[in-house]
């Protein structure tokens, strides 16, 4: 019965739709049909372009009081970082005025050249000195920016070895990172995953007969000193994954079948990140937000969320399967004497192989 009544209601409200259709049509009957635009459309869309321009900027100056400090695009902690931001200020401060000038142009033009009854078209073949011009100072920007960008990343990557880098092996897989440092004798020793053998717990595939790798010194958590260069050596096992360290302006894809490389200097201990004015409000905003969801837990009787602390990341920067949001390593820099306190508990990589 009660879906008897279900169809018949939705029969009444068709034929009432359908009704006032045909009401509306009728309506309609005799006013202007014409497809063809005339003054008062060609006014009105003039005006709709002319509101839509003052759209653009209004959402544009909005963005910019709420979100346009950021807190990561101003502490980098890395040598090369400020170089790298200012590269990307310059970049945006240019896009930012040509897109200000060229929408302007756009709109106002389609509002100041609105068809009118009478008025043609001006019929303009070519101007070589316009084309001139919109070609060569696009160029001229263009080349700019990327040799500027250019020379950016040969500082980068042409690493010094008078500057003693601490070479390390960043090893990913899904979905975690494994770091590999290089030892007393800073060279790491060869590495295959045709060698992995997990019943002896060798996880890298390190060459056993090789002396260079006996050293070794595999961890899941990376540690560095600050002030001292470091040269990441990067592998995969299995996909190709990013490795990304945003704070210090970093990022290498990790390809199989091959080694990549990356070098940067940390300059902020993670101590000295966690005192900055900006990273101490992004933490206390996140864990107002978890206290928030922890009352609401705790009223479920569950357990509620730890604290948030801020930590330096190592991300992986591609979609690299369904748990890639969670292949990270927490980063931690420190002091040299620090550095060497720890590094002196981890356990070298021939004492850490399982004896069958």
């Amino acid at each position: 019965m009660t879906g008897l009544l279900t169809i018949l209601i939705l029969l009444g409200i068709t034929i009432a739709i359908w009704q006032m259709v045909k009401i509306f049509d009728l309506a309609q009957a005799n006013r202007d049909t014409s497809q063809v635009a005339n003054d008062k459309d060609n006014s009105i869309n003039a005006y709709l372009m002319l509101a839509f321009l003052g759209f653009i900027y209004f959402i544009t100056i909005i963005s910019f009081v709420l979100w346009g400090d950021l807190p990561l695009v101003s502490n980098s902690a890395s040598e090369h970082g400020p170089e790298i931001d200012r590269l990307m200020v310059i970049s945006m401060v240019v896009i930012f005025i040509v897109q200000t000038i060229t929408q302007f142009l756009l709109h106002y033009f389609a509002f100041k050249y609105k068809g009118e009854k009478g008025r043609k078209a001006l019929f303009y073949a070519d101007n070589d000195k316009l084309e001139f011009i919109w070609t060569i100072i696009p160029v001229i920007v263009l080349a700019g920016l990327i040799m500027y960008g250019l020379f950016t990343w040969n500082d980068i990557m042409n690493v010094n070895e008078d500057d003693d880098p601490l070479v390390v092996e960043l090893y990913a897989q899904q979905f975690n990172w494994k770091a590999r440092y290089a030892g007393a004798d800073n060279v790491l020793g060869m590495a295959n995953v045709r060698l992995i053998n997990l019943d002896n717990a060798n996880i890298l595939g390190l060459d056993e007969s090789d002396p260079n790798a006996q050293d070794d010194i595999i961890t899941t958590e990376l540690h560095l000193p600050v002030g001292r260069p470091v040269l990441f050596k990067m592998r995969s096992q299995d996909v190709l994954h990013s490795a990304y360290m945003p704070h210090f302006r970093a990022q290498m894809n990790c390809v199989p079948g091959m080694i990549t490389q990356f070098a940067f200097t940390p300059t902020v201990t993670t101590a000295e990140m966690r005192l900055n004015p900006d990273i101490y409000q992004k933490v206390r905003n996140i864990n107002k937000i978890r206290n928030e969801n922890s009352k609401k837990l705790q009223a479920k009787g569950e357990e509620p969320l730890d604290r948030y602390e801020f930590d330096y990341l190592l991300l992986c920067n591609k979609i690299c399967g369904k748990s890639h949001y969670n292949m990270q390593m927490k980063i931690i820099v420190e002091t040299e004497e620090e550095y060497n306190e720890w590094i002196s508990e981890q356990k070298q990589f021939k004492n850490s192989l399982v004896q069958n």
